[in-house]
């Protein structure tokens, strides 16, 4: 295993998990407009390269691949990393991306995109911690039913933030997603802008 580059001053170095489509196009523009930012981003491919048009057909692909193993390989793609990073997930990606902000010491911020996880699912702590930043971005009435457990995060600290945003769209970050929203996409990247640039 090759050892953790150093962290670099001035710079936000980011692990992004993408979603249940798989490290598609659409994933990585959005890793790259936070590169033409200044931001590090690192993109790992939980999927060994398959991609998908449905989100049924990837969260099928997953639940047989394995969640755990998913986890598993999140957390080696961490232990590539310092200590000190932001950790950020589209969706399914979020579930891991929450899992090693709460577990793994020394996590300067987590972004969650259309997801939330239930604190006690990955820790016996009763909220989410004061000294980790925390911003979730979903709409009111999303599809997938997340909206809940995200209004009770942001409730229980004050370090975490729910941002809202209109309908009931899951995926509408990603323009090769059917949720496709191009104005709640651009104001989805503005704010995570804006979080990077407070937590860096």
């Amino acid at each position: 295993m090759s050892a953790a580059p150093p962290s670099v001053a001035g710079m936000t170095q980011i692990l992004l998990f993408h979603h249940a489509l798989g490290l598609t196009a659409g994933v990585l523009a959005f890793a790259d407009e936070l590169r033409s930012a200044g931001h590090t981003v690192h993109a790992p491919d939980l999927f060994s390269g398959r991609t998908f048009d449905d989100v049924e057909v990837g969260v099928a692909f997953a639940q047989e691949v394995g969640t755990d193993h998913i986890r598993d390989q999140a957390k080696a793609a961490a232990e590539e990393l310092p200590a000190d990073i932001v950790y950020a997930g589209f969706s399914l990606g979020g579930m891991a991306a929450e899992e090693l902000a709460l577990t793994r010491p020394g996590a300067r911020g987590c972004l969650l995109f259309h997801t939330g996880v239930p604190i006690e699912y990955f820790t016996d702590a009763k909220a989410w911690p004061d000294d980790v930043p925390l911003e979730m971005h979903i709409t009111e009435d999303d599809v997938f039913e997340d909206t809940p457990v995200c209004r009770e995060i942001a409730d229980g600290s004050p370090a975490a933030e729910l941002v809202l945003y209109p309908g009931s769209a899951h995926l509408f970050a990603d323009p090769g997603s059917t949720d496709y929203d191009e104005d709640l996409a651009r104001q989805l990247t503005q704010r995570t802008l804006e979080f990077l640039a407070r937590v860096g």
